[in-house]
């Protein structure tokens, strides 16, 4: 069997911004409505039996306490953020197992479950379904592996080194290093996406680089600058590197066979459907529990 994760704060966002605004009942729903679709859609697809679907419910987390810089809902539109429970709801009214993060993020539930289903002998593969890079260090070989949706590209281990340029295991390293405008995390200066490849395509990680760039067995360009910067920065960047780590110690409920899908949910869909206008998905399915 594949077990599907699925990142939902992503599919939110590519719905709300990806198409036309809608307003029902006096309350913007056109994201809801695209979501309730393209997971449908998920759903239909032959290889998909076992799904689940994790939310930024509150867009803070633990990291904000370790880093205030760290993201925040600042800048997201209140018609977006009003949707996050109407898409859960979405989600639990087509019977997909469905994780509302608020101590955690998104990405942590999915990064646990990943291990999770990776250690069940039963699953052959599992697919996170989302384009993010920070999911990336989840990738392993091409048991676990990250799919975009919407461009169907499938990324394994071999493409995030042909991508990144270092394996999965150093993802969160180079993220400390370079920095990801996304969550918030500045990286260190001088560095950036060449110069970290390249220098921990050799280390790995980050204590394992050198404080003198006369030591480093790798060859970079400014090495000296890079290798100060570095050395200035040791401590935040250890911090940038753990709030850049996804957890894999969610307390989540469920096991691999609890993710099986056995149908939408008749009386949860048919009211979601009302509350936005469109039973377009209600109409078409054919699998109920």
């Amino acid at each position: 069997m594949r077990v599907h994760l699925v990142d939902g704060t992503y599919e939110l966002f590519r719905a709300f911004f990806g198409a036309p605004q809608v307003r029902h009942d006096g309350r913007e729903v056109g994201a809801t409505r695209g979501i309730l679709k393209s997971l449908f859609a998920l759903l239909r697809e032959p290889d998909v039996t076992h799904v689940g679907i994790a939310f930024d419910t509150v867009i803070e987390s633990f990291r904000n306490e370790l880093f205030e810089d760290y993201k925040t809902g600042e800048g997201v539109p209140e018609t977006l953020m009003s949707q996050f429970p109407l898409a859960e709801r979405a989600a639990e009214a087509l019977g997909i197992a469905t994780w509302r993060m608020v101590e955690f993020e998104c990405d942590d539930a999915l990064a646990t479950f990943a291990a999770r289903a990776e250690a069940d002998r039963a699953v052959e593969q599992v697919v996170i379904c989302s384009p993010d890079k920070d999911l990336a260090q989840c990738i392993r070989g091409s048991r676990v592996v990250c799919y975009d949706r919407m461009r169907r590209r499938v990324l394994d281990e071999a493409g995030v080194v042909e991508k990144f340029g270092i394996g999965p295991a150093s993802i969160p390293d180079w993220l400390a290093l370079v920095g990801d405008d996304a969550d918030g995390i500045p990286g260190v200066p001088r560095w950036g996406a060449k110069s970290a490849s390249a220098v921990l395509a050799h280390y790995g990680h980050l204590e394992a680089i050198p404080d003198e760039a006369s030591q480093w067995q790798v060859k970079v360009r400014g090495a000296e600058a890079l290798a100060e910067s570095l050395r200035h920065h040791r401590i935040e960047v250890a911090l940038y590197r753990r709030l850049a780590t996804l957890r894999t110690d969610v307390p989540l409920a469920e096991q691999v066979a609890d993710l099986e899908w056995r149908g939408a949910r008749r009386e949860a869909l048919a009211q979601l459907s009302i509350e936005i206008g469109e039973d377009d998905v209600f109409a078409r399915m054919e699998r109920w529990r």
